[in-house]
This record gives structure tokens, sequence and C-alpha cells, in this order.
């Protein structure tokens, strides 16, 4: 079980590269791909950390192939969490991340656009409601709710001419896929429940998330999302698991404040926002004591996006968790 709950959360915080706007950002779950995670022991601690890696060139016109809109998209991110159990039934968890870089390549690798920079941080606590352990089997219910709060720019510039005979540089508000978030605080809430069968090492479980995402400053209000992920997983040898997710994503489509014309002040066309997709996600991980290694890949089956949007392609994620106790447990 402790096997389980180490490795199964190998989707961490990060502004996923969800369809949202033609080439938009920040449009998904702050917590990529939905964390699987019941709570910590009693005084139990969990430092994690992963590498997430996502790549697309794939533009989409509901659920057909597109003509591209630009070269590619690729992201670098480093994410951070911290969680410690205040007690058997409540775990408190901090998390945060850095964009390495964002880069936008533009058709015929023309007008690139990057970014880096820290992005969000997310207060993360959940309880669990409900706990029966027998011989042959244990049931598990969690529900948790965080508040995500932006620390990096949405409002990054990037040069679009300079006056050769002064050197005066004009500038326009970077697109939101490059922005290291989306500038809005937002509220996260979360479910999960796992059946888990010790005897054949084999477990069910599922979970699910709903963010309500707020207003930035430049009059933006990004789709709430929400999701829900179907697992099954095993463990061999006591010391590697595999783990394989059916995943459901829906986004909302976009928002504009009063007297705000998104397609004009940020070339965001609202009618090319929100989106439907389903990703199969398979994940290896590997105990060594009181650390856990993992390995996931987030493939796409199905995709529906409105208007005209950029697809999900390859998102990569490997990381590692160590927990300990700081204190005898009670």
């Amino acid at each position: 079980m402790r096997l389980f709950l180490i490795s199964i959360f190998a989707f961490f915080l990060s502004n996923s590269m969800n369809g949202q706007g033609c080439c938009s950002g920040g449009s998904g779950s702050p917590i990529a791909g939905g964390a699987s995670q019941g709570v910590l022991l009693d005084r139990e601690m969990e430092i994690a950390a992963n590498y997430q890696y996502i790549s697309t060139n794939k533009f989409y016109k509901k659920d057909a192939l597109s003509a591209s809109q630009f070269d590619n998209f690729n992201s670098n991110y480093m994410y951070l969490r911290w969680a410690y159990g205040i007690s058997k039934d409540l775990t408190m968890s901090i998390e945060s991340g850095y964009f390495l870089n964002k880069k936008l390549i533009g058709l015929n690798k023309r007008d690139t656009t990057y970014s880096s920079g820290i992005s969000d941080l997310i207060i993360f606590p959940h309880y669990n409601i409900y706990n029966r352990t027998t011989e042959n089997k244990r049931t598990e219910i969690t529900l948790g709710m965080g508040y995500k709060i932006p620390l990096g720019k949405h409002d990054d510039s990037t040069v679009v001419y300079t006056n050769p005979k002064t050197g005066k540089k004009y500038y326009t508000i970077s697109p939101p896929a490059v922005q290291p978030t989306n500038g809005s605080h937002d509220f996260i809430f979360y479910a999960f429940l796992f059946r888990g069968y010790p005897l054949v090492k084999t477990r069910f479980f599922l979970n699910s998330f709903y963010v309500k995402k707020g207003w930035n400053s430049l009059g933006e209000k990004y789709g709430d999302y929400a999701s829900l992920g179907l697992f099954a997983g095993k463990t061999f040898f006591n010391k590697i698991g595999i783990t394989v997710q059916l995943k459901g994503e829906w986004t909302s489509k976009m928002q504009a404040a009063k007297d705000i014309d998104l397609l004009a002040f940020y070339n965001i066309d609202i009618a090319a926002t929100g989106s439907r997709k389903v990703f199969i996600v398979p994940q290896i991980s590997f105990n060594l004591k009181s650390v856990i290694l993992y390995l996931t890949n987030e493939i796409p089956i199905y995709q529906y996006l409105n208007g005209v949007q950029v697809g999900s392609r390859h998102q990569i994620t490997a990381g590692l968790a160590y927990r300990f106790y700081t204190a005898k447990a009670q």
C-alpha cells in the first residue's frame, strides 16, 4: 500500500498544454494530469520532485487534424512538492514549479517566442473521510480542496519591432502558451477513491478534479477544468509498480471582462477555446527503500477542440519521491 501511495502520484503541478485558444496555455489543471494520492501517516513527511517535458505541433478543428499555425511548442518544467501528515487523516501539501523554458516556434522557424520563470504556488490539504482494511482488501476515500496563487508573470511581452533609426523597441503581450502562469487565483476540488487487494498486490482507484478558474489582471478568465481518471495497478517483486490510467478531461471556453476584446488585445479567439480529451497514461515505478523513481507518458487517444486549436501530443514526466518520519508515528 505504501508503495502504491508513493508511486502513483507521478502527475504534479503544471500548466498543462491543453487547447485553450489557438496557442494559449494554463488552461487545464494546475496539477498536471491529476495527482492520485490519499493521505500520509501521522507525522510522515514527503518531499518530491519531477521533470516534465511537453511538445506538440498538431492542430485540430473539432476532432480532425488541421493546418499547423506554428512549427512547434515545447516546455521543460521542474516541479517540487512538500507534504506533511498533520494527523492520520489530514495531510497538508505545498506545491510549486519553475519553467526552465516555454518556447513557441513560428512557421518556418520564424518569430520564436519564449519565456522562463516560476509558475504558481498551491496550498492543498486533503482529508481521509473513510478508511477500512480487512485481510483481503482495503478501501479509502479522500477529499481535498486547494488554492492556487500565481507567482510568475502572466503579462510578459515580446519585442515585435525595432525602429532601425531610433532603436526604439515596440512590444506586444506574449501568447498565453509561453506565459509561466495564467495569472488567476483558482480553487481546486479533489476526490480520490481506492480499492486495493494486498494479497495479490493489485489495486484499482479513481480520482476527480475540478478547477474553478478566477480572473487575471488582463481581463481574462481561462475555462474551468474537470478531469476523471480511472487507474489499475500491480506491484511485481515488491519493487516494480505498473499502473495504467484512462483519463478524461473537459475544459470550458474562456471569458473576457467587460470592454475587453481578447482577439484585438491579445490575439485570442474565444470561439477557439475549450476542449474534450481522452488519454491513456502508462506508468512504471521503482521502489528503492524510501525513494520511488517513476516515469509516465501521457498519450492522447481522442481530442475534440472548439474552433482551431493546438492539440496534445507528447507529455513525459520523470521524477522521484522520498518519504520519512519526523517522529515516531502515534
